[in-house]
């Protein structure tokens, strides 16, 4: 799949897969892995990012197979954030299927 492609709708997934619930780094990447090709390094400087961004809280919580893990938690700006995500994706994706299919939006 096209880098630019997955670069502009990793933001959109993580932010949809913590709304669903909480969750750390590696669980995060082994989800969106599962549908879409991502190196691990990609989505930690997001998590970052977002956090500082206000859109995520995060916690420790106590892991049995290691140290504490990070987890991330939307916050209500978070959730506003990623409503406004889906809006503009939905309309994204009805025009660019319009395009691919040859047709007017109008007919």
């Amino acid at each position: 799949m096209n880098v630019q492609f997955k670069k502009g709708v990793l933001e959109l997934c993580v932010l949809a897969l913590v709304k669903q619930q909480d969750r750390y780094g590696y669980e995060l990447v082994q989800h969106i892995s599962q549908q879409i090709e991502i190196a691990e390094g990609t989505v930690y400087p997001l998590l970052r990012r977002l956090t500082q961004e206000q859109y995520f809280q995060t916690y420790l919580q106590e892991s049995d197979e290691g140290p504490p893990r990070k987890y991330y938690r939307l916050t209500d700006k978070g959730r506003e954030y990623l409503l406004q995500l889906q809006t503009e994706w939905l309309a994204f994706v009805k025009g660019v299927n319009v395009l691919l299919k040859g047709e007017d939006d109008d007919e």
